[in-house]
């Protein structure tokens, strides 16, 4: 497979004028009557070494990014002028251009996008791992006109990534929660095939534990999903299933079970028996993955089970990779992030990445025009 281009690759950028598709799809707070404010701008700062690599070479960078949903037409809410401000304060001098995604042209892969958006520009980067899963026109289509070359988030992810699906240190754990076992089958069955243990937490564990035949109360499940569950769990490599479950009884008091819940009884959160024998088998390992919470940690009383694999997670001496989304947003609530070997900057596409070895916007990065010479010649 032909290496994907790096920045080296662009040749000199001195005076030329760069596209960097970034992925500042940040979090936002709505003010009344006054502008919205970034509330995390990990996203943000996770792009600089990239601007800073290009900016310190002579170049003049041009930013562009999707952000939310706004389905195809100008929505004020999803402006990007309060994430201009804030790139302004870290990267002065850097242009951003108006949400992508404001223009239907844009998740369609319209051409004619592609055209206006490098209209006047001499490369394209791309830095948006979150995005790269995504064949939308600032993702696939500069490749096709310019010199262009993966910028060094990107690559960073590329490399962790990949190497845990080719050559990780073992044992290699994956830690899996979220609420749908529907989000997540391509990656199980891949990390099957791959880890030698994989534990599974969140309201994900619900539908495993309906296919052992046990009673989950009124808790999520997803009934088409059960035989899939039973499949798996008949099938080779080591599932590790919770063995007690906070939550709530039908009278909607906190309470803790066992593997079986009564009748209207909902569970919240892996109990803390499963978050002790999880964080055994982190800390067990030499390489560990985690994507998705093991329950709702956004209510406190429903936190430990997440909290006490973060935990395990930042002290474990194996290396770390948590995959993006919200098992991301737990360790930077818990304040455990620096103590993580690698947080993915991507939910949807880690886990894409991993499934499938590969991405969109990787493939169109690896056939960009003239992208080995970066019109050096």
């Amino acid at each position: 497979m032909p290496q994907i281009p790096t920045l080296d690759d662009l040749g000199d950028v001195a005076g030329k004028r760069v596209l960097v598709r970034t992925d500042f799809n940040v979090p936002l707070e709505q003010h009344e009557g006054g502008p919205a404010t970034v509330t995390d701008d990990f996203r943000i700062r996770s792009a600089l070494p990239t601007i800073e690599w290009l900016t310190s070479r002579g170049a003049e960078v041009v930013c562009a990014s999707h952000l939310g949903r706004p389905k195809g037409e100008p929505n004020p809410k999803y402006s990007m002028e309060p994430v201009r401000e804030r790139l302004a304060e870290l990267a002065p001098g850097v242009e951003l251009r108006e949400n992508l995604r404001f223009d239907p042209r844009e998740e369609a892969n319209d051409p004619s996008f592609t055209a206006e958006l490098i209209d006047g520009i001499d490369l394209y980067v791309n830095d948006a791992f979150g995005a790269s899963h995504r064949a939308h026109a600032s993702i696939v289509g500069p490749p096709t006109e310019l010199p262009s070359a993966m910028g060094l988030l990107l690559q960073r992810e590329v490399e962790v990534l990949l190497g845990l699906r080719e050559q990780p240190k073992r044992p290699f754990v994956a830690v899996l929660g979220g609420a749908k076992v529907s989000d997540k089958l391509g990656v199980i069955e891949a990390l099957l095939k791959n880890v030698d243990a994989l534990a599974i937490g969140g309201a994900m564990c619900f539908t495993f534990f309906a296919a052992q035949g046990k009673p989950i109360g009124d808790s999520l499940f997803e009934p088409d999903q059960v035989d899939y569950c039973e499949r798996l769990l008949r099938g080779p490599g080591t599932i590790h299933l919770p063995d007690d479950i906070t939550g709530l009884d039908a009278d909607g008091n906190f309470a803790t079970y066992g593997t079986r819940l009564p009748g209207g009884a909902k569970g919240f959160d892996i109990g803390p028996g499963s978050a002790a024998a999880f964080s055994d088998v982190i800390m067990d390992s030499r390489t560990v993955l985690w994507n998705g919470p093991m329950g709702m940690f956004e209510d406190e009383r429903f936190a430990a089970g997440t909290r006490t694999v973060a935990e395990a997670m930042a002290a474990t001496k194996a290396f770390t990779v948590v995959g993006g989304g919200d098992s991301a947003a737990a360790v930077a609530q818990f304040g455990l992030d620096d103590q993580i070997d690698h947080v993915s900057t991507g939910g949807g596409a880690s886990l894409e990445l991993l499934e499938h070895g590969d991405l969109p916007g990787l493939a169109a990065l690896r056939d960009a025009h003239d992208a080995r010479s970066g019109g050096a010649t």
